[in-house]
């Protein structure tokens, strides 16, 4: 079939080609490594590491990118490139930087093809139309790889960050303190809801205090959440004191006509203290004269 044939023939011509154009890039590799890692200086990426760290990755990406030319497989590259990803990220490596040493190692790459066939334009035309694919294809999927990361990441300091901004501390034996301030939303009162429970069981906590005198307003949804947190944590055997409760916060846990009958509060974080260790039996013995106070159960 002369179909059959004339594609088999193509078929033939572009993989005599791909291999001329992967020994091409194999045997000038040193010298157009080079010339890329020249060009990302010079465009100033990549700057937060060293010269050193930018050739040795920058070996590595020119090899794996190579390889994905020559079998047409993303996977090592997308594997490597995730490593990457992981190990520059956080010196502060920025997702353009990442994308534009990628398009500079096509640039370098393309420009040697192009040297070496400009006689032949025909010739020319066959290598760019089975360069510019793959090219295209792995500055996507570096791109992507590194995006991923880079959200992860993201994500995961957003977590430590939503962490350390409500902390349960525990304040003596039995006795736990949920510090609030800043806005509360859905998300982080699911969050705040889940850390305290755990306190709770890891502490063994009877009271906990939870100070919202640092949140400005909530919203319904946040308000029932609250209620629902201090239920909670009673069904856990831990008796919850509110307090730094302001008027606007009030008026919205009154709205949603929620059963507030077991909710103690009380109105600043000294008193809600008092309150706790009263509930704990503890009592002041004055020590003498001095101004200092022991507790005792």
């Amino acid at each position: 079939m002369p179909w059959l044939s004339m594609t088999d023939s193509r078929a033939e011509t572009s993989a005599a080609l791909l291999r001329e154009l992967v020994a091409h890039l194999d045997q000038n590799r040193s010298q157009l490594r080079v010339e890329w890692a020249r060009r990302i200086t010079e465009a100033q990426l990549l700057t937060a590491m060293s010269k050193e760290e930018i050739f040795a990755d920058t070996t590595l990406v020119y090899d794996n990118y190579v390889e994905v030319l020559e079998t047409g497989s993303v996977e090592a590259l997308q594997a490597y490139a995730n490593r990457l990803s992981e190990r520059i990220i956080p010196r502060g490596v920025q997702t353009h930087e990442v994308v534009g040493i990628v398009l500079l190692l096509r640039d370098v790459l393309a420009r040697s093809l192009f040297n070496k066939y400009q006689a032949d334009f025909e010739l020319l035309n066959g290598v760019l139309d089975l360069y510019e694919p793959a090219a295209n294809r792995i500055a996507n999927t570096v791109a992507v790889s590194f995006v991923t990361e880079r959200e992860r990441v993201i994500r995961e300091q957003q977590e430590a960050i939503r962490e350390l901004s409500t902390p349960v501390l525990q304040v003596r034996e039995r006795l736990l303190i949920l510090p609030i301030i800043g806005v509360i939303d859905s998300q982080r009162t699911r969050q705040l809801t889940e850390q305290l429970l755990r306190g709770v069981r890891h502490h063994r906590a009877k009271v906990v205090v939870v100070d919202i005198t640092g949140v400005p307003t909530i919203d319904s949804t946040a308000a029932n959440h609250l209620l629902q947190t201090v239920e909670a944590s009673r069904l856990m055997g831990a008796s919850v004191i509110i307090t730094g409760l302001s008027a606007e916060i009030a008026r919205t846990l009154v709205a949603i006509g929620g059963d507030l009958s077991k909710l103690n509060t009380v109105g600043d974080l000294q008193g809600g203290i008092e309150e706790a260790e009263r509930l704990l039996g503890y009592k002041v013995i004055l020590t003498g004269n001095a101004p200092s106070q022991e507790l005792q159960p």
